[in-house]
């Protein structure tokens, strides 16, 4: 029986054996020195030369153990139908799990929910249904997520399977139908940073708060785009719960992946949980244990492969830089409003008193068991405060389970907790409990991002479950140590961490200075780019911000609708004002060879958060071919190659722009007029073999600028319309 719904703890009694390539080193072979990371991604790279050790910045082909998509398998369906696939090239490769918009009882979702159970069934694929859980945590507990695995997801928190030493890194819909119908698609290896943990968090500190603090503390892109590997005497401090927070927020912090090693810490709590589920089969079974079935994935044999295969990243390995943290230095820290860049001190924050009107103990970063007994021993006694709604829901179904057995869920509920089913929910701004227009909120997930959570004239802070548990008492954000007790509870001082960057320049290793070069021509790809410059000054433009949540599961939403709202939640104009620049171009002809629209440029880190494609689709709709920027999130950059948006990388025409027309002369606080959207009346041209930029000011001045040509590999996709053209292409030709 291949295709299961999984209610229960024990699906896998009946689950088909699973396969697995644990990463390993061939004895005897001259080999490059690698990291860690750079090891596990050689086991799963095709069509290598002999002898050659991947690395960072080097494009390959990937046929990963695991491919996770949730409620965006209808939109992947969607794709794969498009492009004449009919059958999956390997249905155990692939697992389905309904986890986003849960509490939508639609008749649409509703259908949706079935029409995606019905491809799974008849295609043999792992399938959990609503209710079940959060993907990202039924991969971890269901061992699709493994030590020494590559496995990814069409969901950025995908790094969160690092902290069980797994490669867990986000791919984008398009990649998830390619994976589909040929069992690989393309990744380029990211840059690798080393993180240093020293000393040992102090009583009351938490893993929440250490990703807080690293997101706030190295806050100038030291880890844009980059895979991540933590190290140091302060790993063996962390539990793994805590480990799994800290990757899943490597996502907001800019990684592509963060990977912690596998040690014994580990292990035992593998063999913690191998014992749990023997436990429960023995229980329920009268079946002789020699003829009992263990898992496919999280069994003794597996185990016993990673204890004798240990793999680590050799003493000469490369990092593009190297962090170092102490985590003894660190106080609780506190994510906010708005932005996961500030973070400060809880008692800087406690002392302000900061009124709250809802709160959150939800999400897969931090609604695990260990969690939600945090939660439960401060509210223990006390009830909500009046006029605050506090929300929780647990990270999967046996997560609830488990917290319910140890009287933990009840003591939420008793205190006046609302209950949520497990999934997303107001995570990803979906369902009941949104932030209301001038409310604020303190949430133990995971964004905070503007508009994210609700209204976009909301406030949303992040913190750990104890913290927004003592918050939903006081009614303030706070910590434990403000609410009432019998028991002695931790304070602080109001201080930040101690950190430091060891080596590396971070802005030299994320881009290089362009040289004059001239790059061959695809048949059918534009000479020319060209058009009005329409300026967003803003770093860090989220994915929320280009295509707002609320949007992102309309699956039969078109194309020309995407263009309506984009940038909805930035700037609510923004889609007329492009739409009026494109109406003012001249026309082609049919011979011409420049393509012509609005050409968007924006600050460092643009279309960071989210993997939504869509924040790539409605830009290209609205009528928008380029984005400028100083840098890229590194999936919205892979959404826009696989959609035929292209991205170049300008530091100097930003930094002209910002000087000339942001207010102050600094991003982050829109035009010198107040705009959000400025529209200078400069034209540019980019000529995409020499990579040379014009651009004209309205007095018919011009300056120059030089970027980097597009390769060869971008040019084919544009011209097929997007990887999902390619893969058809390539469909074909083995027909």
């Amino acid at each position: 029986m291949a295709t299961l719904t999984r209610f229960s703890r024990q699906p896998w009694v009946f689950a088909r054996v699973a396969r697995r390539s644990l990463a390993t080193i061939v004895p005897g072979r001259q080999r490059q020195s690698q990291t860690l990371i750079e090891k596990v991604v050689q086991n799963y790279a095709l069509d290598l030369p002999p002898g050659k050790a991947v690395k960072a910045g080097d494009y390959v082909m990937i046929r990963p153990e695991y491919c996770m998509t949730h409620d965006n398998t209808a939109a992947v369906m969607n794709k794969f139908n498009s492009i004449g696939a009919t059958r999956i090239k390997d249905n155990r490769q692939l697992v389905f799990t309904i986890d986003h918009d849960v509490q939508n009882k639609t008749q649409k979702n509703l259908s949706k929910y079935a029409a995606i159970e019905v491809f799974a069934r008849d295609h043999g694929v792992d399938f959990y249904p609503s209710g079940r859980g959060i993907g990202h945590q039924i991969l971890i507990e269901e061992g699709y997520a493994f030590p020494y695995c590559l496995t990814v997801a069409s969901d950025s928190h995908s790094n969160m399977y690092g902290g069980v030493g797994c490669v867990g890194t986000p791919i984008v819909r398009t990649d998830a139908a390619s994976i589909w119908a040929t069992g690989k698609t393309w990744w380029q290896i990211p840059r690798m940073v080393n993180v240093e943990f020293k000393g040992r968090l102090a009583p009351g500190v938490t893993g929440k708060d250490v990703i807080v603090a690293l997101c706030g503390s190295f806050n100038k892109d030291e880890v844009l785009n980059a895979a991540i590997e933590f190290t140091g005497e302060g790993v063996s401090t962390l539990s793994v719960e805590e480990r799994l927070t800290i990757s899943n927020m490597t996502t907001e912090w800019g990684a592509l992946a963060g990977v912690f090693p596998v040690d014994d810490v580990l292990l035992q709590w593998y063999d913690k949980m191998l014992a749990k589920l023997e436990l429960g089969v023995f229980a329920k079974s009268a079946v002789a244990v020699s003829t009992l079935p263990s898992h496919p994935r999280i069994n003794r044999e597996q185990l016993d492969k990673v204890k004798v295969a240990r793999i680590t990243s050799d003493p000469d390995a490369e990092y593009s830089s190297r962090l170092v943290f102490d985590l003894s230095s660190l106080v609780p820290h506190i994510s906010g409003p708005n932005s996961v860049k500030i973070s400060n001190p809880l008692p800087v924050l406690e002392a302000a008193r900061i009124p709250i009107q809802k709160a959150y103990l939800v999400s897969c970063t931090n609604s695990r068991a260990s969690d939600i007994a945090a939660a439960a021993a401060v509210i223990k006694g006390h009830a909500v405060a009046p006029g605050v709604e506090f929300y929780i829901a647990a990270a999967s179904s046996v997560v609830q389970q488990e917290s319910e057995l140890a009287g933990d869920w009840d003591a939420l509920i008793a205190a006046g907790a609302k209950v949520l089913p497990p999934g997303c929910g107001p995570c990803i701004g979906l369902g009941t409990g949104l932030l209301e227009d001038g409310e604020t909120g303190i949430s133990a997930t995971n964004r905070n991002y503007k508009g994210r959570m609700g209204h976009p004239n909301a406030q949303a802070y992040l913190g750990s479950p104890a913290v927004v548990a003592a918050s939903a008492v006081n009614g303030y954000i706070c910590g434990p140590g403000a609410v009432e007790s019998g028991q002695a509870r931790p304070t602080f001082e109001g201080h930040g961490p101690v950190f430091s960057v060891v080596d590396g320049d971070a802005a030299a290793s994320k881009t290089s200075i362009p040289t004059s070069s001239s790059e061959p021509l695809a048949p059918g790809f534009p000479h020319v780019f060209a058009g009005q410059i329409i300026f967003t000054p803003q770093d860090n433009l989220n994915t929320d911000a280009i295509y707002p949540g609320k949007y992102t599961y309309q699956d039969d939403i078109t194309l020309e609708r995407q263009g309506q709202v984009v940038m909805e939640n930035y700037d609510p104009s923004f889609a007329g004002v492009v739409a009026d620049l494109v109406k003012a171009q001249p026309p082609s002809t049919g011979s011409d060879t420049t393509k012509r629209g609005a050409v968007l440029v924006s600050g460092y880190n643009f279309g960071t958060g989210s993997s939504r494609e869509q924040a790539a689709t409605a830009l290209k709709a609205s009528g928008i071919p380029m984005v400028i920027a100083g840098s890229f999130g590194d999936i919205f950059k892979r959404n826009s190659i696989n959609n035929g948006l292209i991205c170049i990388e300008s530091p100097e025409l930003v930094a002209d722009l910002t000087d000339a027309y942001a207010a102050d002369g600094r991003r982050g606080h829109g035009g010198k007029n107040g705009e959000l959207t400025v529209t200078p009346g400069h034209s540019i041209e980019v000529q995409m073999s020499t990579g040379d930029v014009v651009v004209t000011l309205p007095d018919g001045t011009t300056k120059k600028y030089l970027v980097r040509p597009v390769g060869s590999s971008v040019q084919e996709l544009w011209t097929c319309g997007g990887l999902e053209g390619y893969i058809l292409k390539s469909i074909r030709a083995e027909h």
